[in-house]
């Protein structure tokens, strides 16, 4: 399926980062011409209620116009369209949280969305939400319910209701959403993304409506891990201005996103704690991505999900719902009919709860917290269901609250616990409609979980959102050629490195470990993140290097070398076998002032040194 894009191009419906960047790089399609392609085609889903102010021509010329001074091979969103939800300040424009009597105009946008923007993105719109981020489902909005991008009966899942379909839909390359209960999991889960809910803190909270403001983060929808994995690189950050900020501790293994291989122990939940809430549908998927799992390597142990569930039904039966209350008293006390009804109803009451209520909660936690981490450190993850039953719109509006708390059973504990964790799809259901796991992990476990995530994406992979299942004939398995290309990648490339990804995603396999001919020198390159070496020949002072040999499907490696910045190329490289091999190379005039890397066997000896 394709479009016309002003009678010019045509453009294919892939908006995965990597794709539009290989685009860009080709002079296939401009960003003017993919933000215009945009606006035409989302005329088609007006009713679903998607926004609350998509952006105009004349309002994105300011970032398009940009791009101009930040060259593509430096900026890694150059020309990425982003969605963010509208509780989130974009300079300029108004911030509303689902509110208009709420609503102000700020200055200058928040920190995630001005590092975005730094590094090329380009925003799309503000999008709908449940008010004041409070539900799990999308339909607590005067901006109408949004509906779900595979079938509009059903809820999109919220609060980051309109930042999940829009992407979901092909209007957008990654969105910004938050989570406080499960808003950036139960999205991702109802419209096939991954929905990355980092740890508290990593993401700047700065130009953020609290909703939680103790327990909020910023969260990343995108159709892959390694699009949530790029965009969390850019995002991420410490901020002397969030009281909540923290800086990574683990930052340079952190980085380390790959794919995990090797055994894997899984904790999973006991059949008699489970809920589907009478989804068959749901319990069914469940099971069968257990089965697929186990068939991949993955072996699971039993948990108590006891202390869990007991921590999430603090969150909104506990003290936390007066943070809500904070968030939105101004309106509470002098307008309260400007408050949507089932909002107004959750937060109203939170101004009562004493003091005592609060420290006696915190105090069973800590007691319940113990149990829980412990049992999180016997296994490499916790996975769950993501939710435990997907409803329609009409069954949502009939018991609000019932439902809601229903959709929370498996999310609402994760950041009173100050965990980590990534929403899965796994599977299109027999109703072809998505289903998805939650990986679950201590704090700062942010990249081990994608990693295992990878995996999870490589064993059981999906299509991309809603639009390739319109356009993918059912039945029928894509023919891809089985030639490969043989690439050999010295730094930023090999395994557990920053774009290792590339590769992956183009389903490359690692064909060997090994050494150059003693005949090339090593330098570290200017610039970064990520840093980069340059390998040069030179057969009188070179010495081994150790690098790695991937296959690449013949039909992507153009795509690969596109994504090549200078001074860096592919050229060919002796192997210490004495054959030869396409290889990362470097333009002499590249190692010009770069720090030659000696008495190291290869790049990743070197970073272990820095």
């Amino acid at each position: 399926m394709s479009m016309t894009m002003n009678n010019e191009i045509e453009h294919s419906l892939d908006m995965g980062i990597d794709a539009l960047r290989a685009q860009y790089a080709e002079g296939k399609v401009t960003p003017e011409k993919i933000m215009e392609d945009i606006r035409q085609r989302a005329e088609q889903y007006k009713d679903h209620n998607i926004w609350i102010h998509q952006l105009s021509q004349a309002e994105q010329s300011v970032w398009l116009e940009g791009l101009k001074e930040k060259p593509l091979d430096t900026h890694p969103l150059w020309g990425i369209p982003f969605v963010i939800k509208d509780n989130i300040d974009l300079a300029g424009i108004p911030t509303t949280a689902g509110c208009k009597e709420f609503a102000y105009t700020p200055d200058v946008s928040a920190q995630v969305v001005q590092q975005l923007i730094d590094a090329g993105a380009i925003p799309v719109g503000k999008a709908n939400l449940d008010q004041f981020a409070t539900g799990l489902n999308g339909t607590r909005s005067p901006y109408g319910a949004c509906h779900n991008a595979f079938n509009y009966d059903y809820v999109s899942g919220g609060s980051s209701s309109g930042s999940a379909v829009s992407v979901a839909l092909g209007l957008a390359s990654f969105s910004l959403g938050t989570d406080t209960a499960g808003s950036g999991r139960i999205p991702a889960c109802f419209n096939n993304l991954v929905g990355v809910k980092p740890s508290i803190g990593l993401l700047s909270a700065t130009g953020l409506v609290p909703a939680c403001r103790s327990l909020d983060c910023i969260t990343i929808f995108s159709y892959n891990t390694d699009d949530a994995n790029l965009v969390l690189s850019v995002a991420e950050g410490f901020d002397k201005r969030d009281g909540y900020s923290r800086a990574n501790p683990f930052l340079n293994q952190a980085r380390q996103y790959g794919l995990r291989t090797g055994p894997l122990m899984v904790g999973v939940i006991p059949e008699h704690q489970l809920k589907f809430f009478g989804d068959k549908g749901y319990q069914k998927a469940y099971e069968a991505t257990l089965a697929k799992l186990k068939d991949e390597g993955f072996s699971f142990q039993e948990i108590d999900f006891a202390p869990f569930d007991e921590i999430a039904k603090l969150l909104y039966e506990g003290p936390w719902v007066s943070e809500r209350y904070i968030a939105a008293q101004p309106l509470i006390d002098d307008k309260p009919e400007a408050i949507f009804p089932v909002v107004r109803e959750i937060i109203a009451p939170g101004g009562k709860p004493p003091a005592t209520s609060l420290f006696k909660a915190q105090y069973r936690i800590n007691d319940l917290k113990q149990n829980c981490l412990a049992q999180i450190a016997q296994v490499d993850c916790l996975l769950t269901p993501t939710a435990g039953r997907h409803f329609t719109v009409a069954e949502m509006l009939a018991e609000p609250i019932k439902h809601n708390s229903e959709l929370g059973y498996y999310t609402n504990f994760m950041n009173l616990l100050d965990l980590a964790s990534i929403a899965v799809p796994t599977m299109m259901m027999e109703s072809d409609m998505p289903f998805g796991i939650t990986l679950v992990g201590s704090t700062f476990s942010d990249r081990e979980l994608m990693s295992i995530a990878n995996r999870i994406q490589q064993a059981l992979p999906l299509k991309k959102g809603a639009l390739d299942s319109i356009a993918t004939p059912k039945n029928t398995t894509p023919v891809t050629s089985t030639k490969t290309i043989d690439v050999m990648v010295c730094g930023a490339h090999l395994t557990g490195q920053p774009l290792n990804w590339q590769l992956v995603e183009r389903g490359a396999m690692l064909k060997a470990k090994t050494k150059t001919a003693a005949s090339y020198r090593m330098y570290a390159l200017a610039g970064g993140p990520p840093l980069r070496p340059g390998l040069v020949l030179d057969k009188e002072k070179g010495s081994a290097i150790e690098v790695e040999v991937w296959s690449i499907p013949t039909e992507n490696f153009g795509s690969f070398v596109a994504c090549i910045p200078a001074p860096l190329g592919i050229g060919k490289v002796i192997l210490a076998n004495g054959s030869q091999v396409s290889g990362f190379i470097c333009e002499p005039s590249g190692i010009e002032g770069a720090e030659e890397i000696t008495n190291f066997k290869g790049w990743k000896a070197y970073l272990s040194s820095i």
